[in-house]
């Protein structure tokens, strides 16, 4: 026998006894205990890798920059909507304003054991990773707590890294987190469709109501929405079928909250689908709505800026600003601005109707809110905020200004007589102003000329000469000091020390010179407007500046002044507004070149300022002269009527109390003394030649005694006189600069200014 024959003996003789044969060749590595080994090894690795990767992958300290984007929404003073400004339509709010029976309706939609699960679904998201690799798309389930993490720290694509780390990620939420935070975040940041991010916005959209009010229907409905948004919407592109899904889903919703006992019964039998309501335009900045944001928006940033935070944290969003407009106040003044203003215009007819501009601020002199604002005829159109431009000169409406200064540093005439409203000036046109380095010799409108005219009539007949001189006597640093005290941007380019600024020569917008009128009215204590009525980012109020600051000036030197511009009202340039029912103060302006005419004025409980700017192509300054088809535009005119018709609408028809006047300044007579010493130009003084007058109508002040202007006290007996001592001689070209505007009682023009 040979060795093979040998060894095939051997094994046949070994196969006999029972013993299976060596495996060969690859068939040694797939036994039952290699393979049992394997699946130990693998499972061992990945839980290797599960553990490497749970202590690798953080939890990110800030959400993803889309979670975090929200609009920033505006309200009136009413709580009602006016827009939503941002890139995303969010708007956050708390657990706790959102109401339980609606919380419960998305947890039984989308995950009815959230109170009680670890946080994630191993089972869902494996099933899910499978679909991903094997490109079956979107398959697969996942927790409130792996969809919020989704929406907030990760993204919505579908890889096999992005649900490995939603997996790790949620557990480590569910362990650092509370489920209601967890809820709360998930609320937040989902999408319901109609571009709404998060139940607030859907709220809205789709019930255009805020999400504390919504029902238990309307909650399971925006439940719904979150499984297929589009395919669920009522709107105008829903199919019937879409229809008919959305309320399966609706009822799938309220029977799952019967399930989880979150809902009797017997309510859920008697509950019945309400349709949506159709798709509504969000509200945006056209019409006066974009002024307002504009405003609100300024006083936000400064507010930020002043705690050292930066713009960009508004921009981010989440805040919720509500404004102080009360819709009622806004209506009229609109309405004003259309009734006297824009129906009196033809733009084909005249090309210089084109070129007017209103802007208006009426504010509550006790809060210092803002009640009404005009910015312009529509944001879309004129982006510019007429309200708050500082780019228009004040003119005569600067003057009371002059006043309160001279009346606060108790300041003395050249003469060294004390200022009051009786004291004697020398009302003569272009007379040289004494007592300055800087030669200004302003013209009085249509050649008003007296060689001794009181306070009280020169701010009645807005007298240029006069308050030329006395801002130089009261010393312009104080003037320029008193009219940022009061409320005025003392940081504007023109806004310097010079005689001309008596004119009202800088720049000035009808939100500063609302500002300094509410401060009179408000007895001297600092009034800064706000059109704020609250501010706050996700709940977090925003900590901001009073709008009522400390005394300006004092209750007496305020009053005094109110005292004053009650006789503007009643015997000067604004009679226009004089009213048996509203108890009127203020003051009229015209520009020089007739470019701005304004009125400020105030009641006790309202002050309103109105400008009228000719703003020409490319924004450039031009006249008003000619518009409505007449001649000059002053302060008595347009900004007058508009300013009474909206006071008489705002006010209800109520009248309005009389003014609170606690002060010992009486009003001063409209008549010099006949026996008073005229005061001149020493002769030998050869004044600059000045330009002629801007333009108006002829006339001349009555003569003889007036009122004084709405007070009960008699004026003040044998007013002080002012003899002006020799001018110097001129070092600089004279300066021209606009000044006052209105209708005085006889038919002619206020004063006004000179012009280059």
């Amino acid at each position: 026998m040979g060795r093979a024959e040998a060894r095939r003996a051997q094994d046949s003789t070994r196969n006999a006894k029972g013993k299976k044969p060596k495996k060969t060749g690859i068939r040694r590595f797939f036994t039952w205990k290699m393979l049992l080994a394997y699946f130990v090894a693998v499972i061992g690795l990945g839980m290797g890798a599960f553990l490497a990767l749970y202590f690798y992958v953080d939890v990110p300290k800030d959400g993803n920059g889309a979670a975090k984007l929200q609009s920033n929404v505006y309200k009136d003073s009413n709580g009602k909507v006016l827009a939503r400004i941002g890139e995303v339509n969010r708007e956050e709010v708390p657990l706790a304003k959102i109401p339980e029976n609606v919380q419960r309706a998305v947890v039984a939609a989308e995950n009815k054991n959230f109170w009680t699960d670890p946080g994630v679904d191993v089972k869902g998201t494996a099933r899910g990773i499978l679909n991903t690799v094997m490109g079956r798309g979107k398959q697969g389930g996942s927790t409130i707590t792996q969809q919020y993490v989704k929406n907030y720290y990760l993204d919505q694509r579908q890889t096999v890294t992005r649900k490995v780390k939603e997996l790790i990620i949620s557990l480590k939420v569910q362990k650092e987190t509370s489920k209601e935070k967890i809820l709360e975040g998930y609320l937040n940041t989902s999408y319901y469709g109609r571009g709404a991010y998060g139940i607030q916005a859907a709220s809205r959209a789709y019930y255009q109501k805020d999400v504390s009010s919504l029902s238990t229907e309307e909650g399971a409905y925006l439940a719904a929405l979150l499984q297929a948004p589009s395919q669920y919407d009522f709107g105008p592109a829903a199919t019937e079928a879409g229809k008919q899904n959305a309320k399966k889903r609706w009822n799938y919703v309220l029977d799952k909250m019967v399930e989880m006992d979150w809902l009797k019964k017997d309510e859920r039998q008697g509950m019945s689908f309400k349709d949506p309501k159709a798709p509504k335009a969000a509200p945006g900045l056209s019409g006066q709505n974009g002024y307002f944001i504009d405003a609100a928006k300024r006083e936000v940033i400064k507010a930020l800026e002043k705690q050292g935070r930066k713009e960009s944290d508004f921009a981010a969003g989440g805040w919720t600003v509500t404004l102080s407009i009360d819709p009622k106040k806004q209506a009229a003044l609109e309405r004003a601005v259309k009734d006297q203003l824009l129906d009196d215009l033809d733009t084909k007819a005249r090309e210089g109707d084109k070129n007017v501009q209103v802007g208006a601020v009426s504010v509550d002199p006790k809060n210092g809110r803002i009640q009404a604002l005009y910015g312009g005829p529509d944001y879309l159109k004129h982006y510019t905020n007429n309200a708050t431009r500082e780019d228009f000169q004040p003119a005569s409406t600067f003057k009371p200004i002059i006043l309160a200064s001279a009346l606060q540093n108790k300041s003395k005439t050249q003469d060294n007589d004390p200022i009051t409203p009786s004291t004697i000036y020398d009302g003569t046109s272009e007379r040289p102003v004494v007592g300055s380095d800087v030669h200004f010799a302003p013209e009085n409108e249509d050649g008003y000329s007296e060689k001794a005219v009181t306070v009280q009539k020169a701010m009645n007949d807005s007298v240029n000469s006069v308050f030329a001189q006395m801002a130089v006597d009261v010393k312009l640093d104080k003037v320029k000091q008193t009219a940022v005290d009061l409320g005025m941007n003392g940081k504007q380019a023109g806004f310097v020390e010079a005689p001309a600024m008596s004119l009202g020569s800088m720049g000035a917008s009808p939100l500063d010179m609302a500002a300094v009128y509410a401060t009179l009215d408000n007895h001297g204590k600092k009034v800064t407007p706000t059109i704020l009525k609250s501010a706050s980012q996700n709940g977090v109020e925003l900590k901001r500046d009073g709008a009522i600051g400390d005394q300006a000036v004092s209750r007496n030197t305020a009053d005094g002044v109110t005292r004053v511009l009650r006789g503007v009202v009643n015997d000067g340039t604004a009679t226009v507004v004089a009213s048996a029912n509203y108890p009127v103060a203020g003051k009229t302006g015209t520009s020089d070149d007739n470019k701005s005419a304004w009125f400020a004025g105030y009641t006790p409980s309202l002050v309103t300022t109105v400008g009228l700017f000719g703003e020409g192509p490319g924004g450039k300054q031009v006249t008003l002269q000619g518009t409505g088809g007449g001649g000059r535009v002053n302060g008595g005119k347009y900004p007058a009527q508009i300013w009474s018709a909206y006071t008489a609408a705002a006010l209800g028809g109520e009248g309005d109390d009389e003014f609170d006047l606690d002060t010992d300044i009486s009003a001063g007579s409209v008549q010099a003394p006949a026996t008073a010493p005229a005061a001149t130009p020493t002769k030998g003084a050869t004044p600059t030649p000045t330009p002629t007058k801007s333009g108006g109508a002829t006339g001349k002040p009555s003569p003889g005694p007036t009122r004084s202007g709405g007070t009960t006290g008699k004026p003040t007996p044998n007013p002080t006189k002012i003899t002006p001592t020799p001018p110097k001689p001129p070092t600089v070209p004279p300066t021209s600069s606009p000044s006052g505007g209105g209708t005085r009682p006889n038919g002619g023009l206020e004063t006004d200014g000179v012009k280059p």
